[in-house]
């Protein structure tokens, strides 16, 4: 039986839970085609316009924002890569699953089960063509084990049975091995080789480029470890951002007449760039004014660009939807970047990658569709998340979501039909990866708690008037420490942020949630359901 406190503080949640109405999106645009793309360590402060003092232009990244929306409290649901791209492609939060702390390596269980809704799947089932290029990052199955494989099997568990009808790309990120370019279930070339990091001369990090080793034979019983990473012949790390705008604008072209007669597509395009290695090609070297980083970005840059001069070129322009955005914020890199070059890849925020702060999880998010948005040019300050896209994309193409599916994903459509919208988002949950602390934070409206770091201090912040998170003003308002531990508590428990039935977490409690005791989870659980 509850206490008469969890009574107290079930009771000030339940007023969440009544949603506005939204306006609905207008049928003259539904059905657009939909390309995500998804960059990856890039900080809020790596796009020009958001950025005055940035070192570097981004037009492409402008131009969305001039001709689109740019969502200005916008956050992944994490500030390290795996968990991030769960959220986005699922609409439910990442420590829901098995997955707690940090990010898969190239092999693995996929982190989506089977079964589970996807944007790919969801989509998929509305019609749509789907198709996925670049860094996956949530496992897949190979064959066989590392220095004894059989790459004429076909690799499971892996995007094409999350929804995907096309996939070309490569597992993880570079660091984690299994390096080549996989187009469908199979390599093009097999992985038989090994590498290890080579010395990155223009950065902080290393390079993945021949020459390779052999990956030698084992002997006896005992497999011999092998002491690198699997790599294909024919892979080297800055072809990545080509072969992979390459491929995407293939596949677009090959289903634009299909998109044209009433079919329409979904892109999901994740980048592996500015992650390390930070390897730009030689024709951008010596732009800008933030050393080899910057190029990187403004490669990236470029290739966005790529992606709109197809569509414009390929009359597919105006009913495309493209939404771009990061996975987390900028790596530790940034650090030396401001002094070095004065530009901050963060923005100006606190934290950078793995940080549980606003510069960890808070990222560049536009969303440009010439047919659908009304006013162009905006910006939006409203809180939103990642893990949002699911329910915005369902509801945009007249879609439902399953009681089971997107449990943490609210829309913000009307956001994009109805330029005098109030959007006023549910508690937000953020999590942190850094070092021994993993720290929970839950955001609504202008007011941040952060709590669960392994000191158990808890912090508060008023993000509008301090963005910066420079004033911990926990002492000050234990009204709302209260208030916002009871609403982070809740969607814990209740396996949801949303209306609707509760659902079960893949797990009970873990230790991560040290403000609250296992048997005040148990309890607060056994109430929802």
């Amino acid at each position: 039986m509850s206490s008469p406190l969890q009574k107290t503080l079930l009771g000030l949640f339940a007023g969440l839970l009544v949603l506005p109405s939204p306006k609905p999106v207008s049928a003259e645009s539904s059905r657009p085609n939909i390309v995500v793309i998804y960059t990856d360590d890039q900080g809020y402060g790596d796009v020009s316009v958001l950025n005055p003092d940035a070192k570097f232009e981004t037009p492409n990244l402008d131009r969305l924002v001039k001709e689109g929306i740019a969502f200005t409290n916008a956050h992944s649901a994490d500030s390290v890569c795996t968990p991030s791209r769960y959220a986005l492609l699922t609409g439910r939060y990442p420590w829901r699953t098995t997955q707690k702390r940090g990010v898969m390596g190239a092999e693995g269980d996929c982190m989506i089960v089977d079964g589970r809704v996807t944007l790919a799947s969801l989509l998929k089932e509305q019609g749509y063509q789907t198709g996925m290029v670049g860094k996956w990052h949530l496992g897949m199955d190979f064959p066989g084990v590392a220095g004894d494989r059989d790459w004429s099997q076909p690799i499971q568990n892996m995007p094409l049975d999350k929804g995907f009808d096309y996939y070309y790309g490569i597992p993880a990120s570079l660091n984690y091995g299994v390096l080549a370019w996989f187009e469908g279930r199979h390599a093009k070339v097999p992985p038989t080789l090994l590498t290890s990091k080579k010395k990155n001369p223009r950065h902080v990090d290393y390079r993945i480029m021949p020459p390779y080793d052999p990956i030698p034979e084992s002997t006896g019983e005992k497999r011999a470890r092998l002491r690198g990473l699997e790599v294909a012949p024919d892979f080297i790390d800055n072809e990545c951002l080509t072969r992979f705008t390459d491929k995407a604008i293939a596949w677009m072209d090959s289903k634009a007449e299909a998109s044209k007669q009433g079919q329409p597509f979904f892109l999901y395009l994740p980048f592996t760039s500015p992650h390390y290695p930070v390897c730009p090609l030689p024709e951008f070297h010596g732009m800008g004014d933030a050393g080899a980083y910057g190029e990187f970005v403004i490669e990236t840059d470029h290739r966005v660009g790529q992606i709109l001069d197809f569509l414009a070129s390929s009359g597919l322009d105006q009913n495309t939807l493209i939404l771009f955005s990061s996975d987390n914020g900028p790596e530790k890199s940034w650090e030396g970047r401001i002094p070095q070059f004065g530009h901050d890849s963060r923005g100006g925020f606190r934290g950078g990658k793995r940080s549980v702060y606003e510069g960890g999880h808070r990222v560049p998010f536009m969303v440009r569709w010439p047919s659908g948005i009304a006013e162009p040019g905006r910006r939006c300050s409203d809180l939103i998340g990642q893990v949002d896209v699911l329910a915005t994309v369902a509801e945009i193409v007249g879609a439902s979501l399953p009681a089971n599916g997107g449990e943490d994903s609210q829309s913000f459509a009307p956001v994009l039909t109805n330029p005098d919208y109030d959007h006023s988002r549910l508690p937000l949950i953020n999590h942190g990866n850094s070092g021994a602390q993993y720290p929970y934070s839950v955001t609504e409206s202008n007011w941040k708690l952060v709590l669960g770091g392994r000191d158990k201090v808890t912090e508060l912040y008023d993000l509008a008037t301090d963005p910066a998170e420079a004033k911990n003003i926990a002492a000050q308002h234990p009204e709302q420490v209260q208030r916002l531990t009871a609403q982070i508590n809740q969607i814990i428990a209740s396996g949801r942020t949303t209306p609707g039935p509760a659902q079960k977490n893949d797990t009970g409690y873990w230790p991560d949630l040290n403000w609250m005791t296992q048997e005040q989870f148990d309890e607060l659980a056994e109430t929802q359901q």
